[in-house]
């Protein structure tokens, strides 16, 4: 479809109001306008392409331009549009629900359906609290979370995210959320006091666990109700779990009754090389949530997987999960879902992202001959690279030099040269790459080579 470019910079200046976005930004230059997509390549107004580097926003895990989702889309629309879960259901929610109760771990044999991640969050809180309630706890309502962990924006959500900058312009928030430390282990000794550097990761990852018990201890078990946990951690710039650590946190949440959720907004539906990162790392949690690559993104929509313990009590008399969205679990959206987890299996997409991991690590981990990478972490194809001022010292950047660094030259900069990814100070400054899941080494290539000639530059501006 051809569109005025002029009208659309200027009505997106005067009527677009953008999400996280400075937009003085914009006073002197254009807004980014994307188009159109083609695998993993997405094109602007003016014709450029750019490598997805980031899978739209850890979404797009079959690329762009699948006319097998689209159509899926069309057909149900034409059928039924909408309608709610309200005391009523249709077929696409209850095969969708089925079919994820079949890839979930155990016995999550429950699904909720949301419009999206925050609402997936949302949903699992008021549940750990209601179940608690119903259970005979009414004290238990308190969530333990990590230092810089992203859960969302909404108000439960936010309280629960470790992110003190995104929080302060919002407060007061939900009460009742702790922060133990999360799993950074090039950070280690910073977070340890200098009682361990990181050489032996179990050692990391058993402290690390051990906080939480900490945490606990501290609050009251009888208060505590869930643990959030992504299986890697994306804000700070993708933590992976030490070994070890998730056994031990199953164990402190059996011992006090507390409830593990497994959040994996980003980590699910094969980001990870399996369809949920809990079996990647081999724990049991009671709750996932999830959301993003479920659709691939053709379509909004977010899933609440609880087990069947947590949805006995209202199985009974008049009790009822008094919680609900209008959309979630829209009748086009669960299709497209459905369509989406027919590709994963025709295209073995799951297998395809464990046979290339590998390549994809050995690719970014070039990288780290320039004097500004300090780390390359991450699994699957969910990569971050710390970037560093002193690679000897792991001296990072002051809040000025980050600025310069990441808004002033490195997401323009990697914009310019044809790759959408995204660089980040939620932490220590990083730049996050997340592609759609069909990518191979070619597509590797590309991101090192864009990332190296960058970097190579932004080394010299500091």
């Amino acid at each position: 479809m051809e569109h005025d470019y002029d009208h659309l910079q200027r009505a997106a200046k005067d009527h677009l109001w953008m999400h996280f976005t400075r937009h003085s930004t914009y006073d002197t230059s254009d807004v980014p306008i994307i188009v159109r997509g083609e695998g993993a390549y997405i094109y602007d107004a003016q014709g450029k392409r750019y490598l997805d580097g980031l899978g739209g926003l850890f979404v797009s895990q079959l690329g762009h331009g699948r006319t097998e989702l689209a159509d899926a889309a069309a057909a149900q629309a034409k059928e039924l549009a909408f309608h709610p879960l309200w005391s009523y259901a249709h077929p696409n929610a209850i095969l969708l629900a089925e079919r994820i109760a079949g890839y979930a771990p155990g016995d999550l044999n429950r699904v909720f359906f949301t419009t999206g991640g925050g609402e997936a969050v949302e949903s699992a809180w008021k549940l750990a609290k209601n179940y608690f309630k119903l259970t005979g706890k009414p004290m238990k309502h308190k969530v333990i979370s990590r230092s810089i962990a992203y859960h969302g924006t909404t108000q439960g959500a936010l309280s629960i995210t470790g992110l003190p900058p995104l929080k302060q312009q919002f407060e007061p928030l939900v009460p009742s959320t702790f922060r133990v430390p999360n799993t950074n282990l090039y950070r280690a000794s910073e977070a340890t006091g200098g009682f361990l550097d990181g050489s032996d990761p179990e050692a990391f990852g058993r402290w690390a666990a051990d906080q939480i018990a900490v945490a606990i201890e501290n609050e009251g078990p009888d208060t505590v109700a869930a643990v959030f946990l992504e299986p890697v951690q994306n804000a700070g710039g993708c933590f992976p779990p030490p070994p070890g650590y998730f056994d031990r946190v199953r164990e402190i949440c059996d011992e006090y009754d507390v409830l593990l959720v497994s959040d994996e907004v980003i980590c699910a539906y094969g980001r990870l090389g399996h369809m949920f990162g809990a079996e990647r790392y081999g724990y049991q949690p009671d709750i996932i949530t999830s959301a993003k690559g479920i659709t691939s993104g053709y379509a909004p929509l977010g899933a609440m997987i609880a087990s069947d313990r947590l949805m006995e009590p209202f199985l009974h008399g008049s009790e009822s999960f008094a919680h609900g969205f209008t959309f979630g679990g829209h009748p086009v959206s669960t299709a497209v879902a459905m369509a989406n987890f027919d590709i994963f299996e025709q295209e073995h997409i799951l297998e395809h992202v464990r046979d290339n991991e590998g390549a994809f690590r050995a690719t970014l981990e070039r990288l780290l001959d320039l004097p500004i990478v300090g780390d390359v972490r991450g699994d699957g194809y969910f990569y971050g690279i710390e970037l560093v001022k002193d690679k000897g010292t792991r001296e990072t950047f002051n809040e000025e030099e980050s600025e310069k660094l990441l808004r002033g030259f490195l997401s323009k900069a990697l914009y310019d040269e044809g790759l959408y990814c995204r660089a980040d100070d939620r932490g220590d400054p990083v730049i996050q790459l997340s592609p759609p899941l069909i990518c191979d080494q070619a597509h590797f290539d590309e991101m090192e080579q864009i990332l190296r000639t960058v970097l190579d530059k932004a080394a010299t501006l500091l």
